[in-house]
């Protein structure tokens, strides 16, 4: 009986692997990897800040999480957390500068990982990955 393959299993390596690298790139400018993602999504958001429950939402994390996540970088001086003004109880969080030049760097080290992991491949055949993937994610949805 042939050997069944596993495309789970391959995407889990894929990502263990992609994860381990990323990290200790990070590692040098003192960040995680879900730090680095929501710097990444405060600095493509509108006037680069979100509410705590977007961050929550666009992060795919609890809570806690979240909070533990801007707590983190809030000491780092990365991100700065306040009350919107029309209603206290929302706590929104917005990059800083240093926060900005953080996540530049990193952009810059995420696309290089990508470049080389997508190496082996012809333009063709990336465009066909990425449309594969995206239509897994979304079924996953």
């Amino acid at each position: 009986m042939a050997k069944q393959r596993s495309c789970g299993l391959l995407i889990k390596q894929i990502n263990d692997e992609l994860q381990k690298k990323a990290n200790n790139e990070m590692r040098s400018m003192n960040l995680t990897m879900a730090q680095v993602s929501t710097l990444l999504e405060l600095y493509h958001a509108p006037e680069r800040q979100r509410s705590m429950k977007e961050l929550e939402e666009c992060l795919h994390v609890a809570q806690s999480t979240a909070a533990g996540i801007i707590l983190r970088l809030e000491r780092k001086g990365l991100v700065e957390g306040f009350s919107d003004l029309a209603d206290k109880r929302m706590k929104l969080v917005r990059i800083t500068q240093t926060g900005i030049d953080h996540v530049l760097d990193a952009e810059q080290d995420m696309l290089q990982a990508e470049e080389h992991l997508l190496s082996g491949l012809t333009e063709a055949e990336r465009s066909i990955l990425y449309t594969l993937l995206k239509k897994i994610r979304d079924t996953l949805r």
